[in-house]
């Protein structure tokens, strides 16, 4: 559970990753359609909240943005930034917001990672997790895509996930590495198929789900 780990919380930070991991079960679900407004509300909102000459584009993605399929109840969001932007008062505003700020040391910047809907008694309404990146970063949304026009993969994907679920109940690191080997197979057949995708994402198009 490493961005579990990361996140600005003293009373979770003092946890052990075992604590953390049963605090924080792999929990999946039926697809919620709700789950699409319940996005657009949160991007919303943070478009409000943040200057727009910091920002370029947000987004859906994850599971519970591809219609039918079983995740966890927890809605990622792409936030796409200017090269130059503010990182100190992006932080500083999601920390505002509720929002617990996990660095991404792995990964080059602007990589950050903004999360709610986790407290020390476990899970608190709807989670988010909001990603940081420049433009053009876009694996998560060939899969997306992918996932959305072949519904056969989607459950394919789903099939894996329970079964992934049952080994690695309170494993998040070793259920999101489990999943890799699949996402990626799809993510590099996306790209060579999806040919308009790099059209449909530098057009200036603000938000999508």
């Amino acid at each position: 559970m490493k961005k579990i780990m990361n996140i600005d919380s003293p009373a979770l930070e003092a946890m052990s990753r075992q604590e953390l991991s049963r605090l924080f079960p792999i929990i999946l679900v039926k697809y919620d359609p709700e789950w699409p407004f319940r996005y657009e509300h949160e991007a919303a909102d943070i478009q409000r909240s943040i200057p727009a000459n910091n920002w370029y584009r947000i987004r859906h993605f994850g599971s519970t943005s591809v219609p039918g399929l079983d995740a966890k109840p927890t809605i990622d969001i792409l936030l796409e930034i200017h090269i130059g932007s503010d990182l100190d008062s992006i932080i500083e505003i999601f920390k505002n917001r509720s929002y617990y700020y996990s660095p991404q040391p792995e990964n080059p910047a602007p990589h950050m990672m903004f999360m709610k809907g986790y407290t020390p008694d476990g899970f608190s309404g709807q989670a988010f997790h909001v990603h940081v990146r420049y433009p053009g970063d876009w694996d998560e949304i060939y899969f997306r895509d992918f996932l959305r026009i072949h519904p056969e993969t989607a459950a394919e994907y789903a099939s894996l996930k329970h079964q992934l679920k049952n080994q690695f109940e309170y494993d998040r690191d070793g259920y999101t590495h489990a999943k890799s080997d699949f996402i990626q197979h799809y993510t590099k057949i996306a790209k060579e198929n999806i040919k308009n995708l790099s059209a449909k994402y530098s057009d200036g198009q603000q938000s999508d789900c």
